[in-house]
């Protein structure tokens, strides 16, 4: 049985608003600028309420912004998306089928 964590996991673009760009310290329009995409379209994804997620284009763009690789910012975003699935979906009724050997 998998442990079941209490807090979700933080969204990417929390991180990237919190943590990255003030320690790259940039403004979400300078970076903008730099990732080639519009002020607006990075705003959605740092946005405090109802943020968009990370896409695989962003990602990439993001994983060389930063030096860390796309699959970072891919794996925050699939963390994230996971934990609110989980508890959003309804299996209840879903049965647990096992393969015959």
């Amino acid at each position: 049985m998998a442990l079941r964590r209490a807090m979700p996991p933080s969204h990417p673009g929390e991180i990237l608003r919190e943590d990255v760009l003030p320690a790259l310290g940039l403004s979400v329009m300078a970076a903008a600028a730099k990732l080639g995409v519009t002020r607006q379209t990075l705003h959605r994804i740092v946005a405090r309420v109802n943020p968009r997620p990370v896409t695989p284009d962003m990602a990439v763009r993001l994983g060389k912004l930063c030096g860390n690789g796309a699959r970072l910012w891919l794996n925050l975003q699939s963390s994230y998306d996971l934990w609110h699935a989980e508890r959003r979906v309804d299996t209840r009724k879903i049965p647990t089928l096992h393969a015959a050997e």
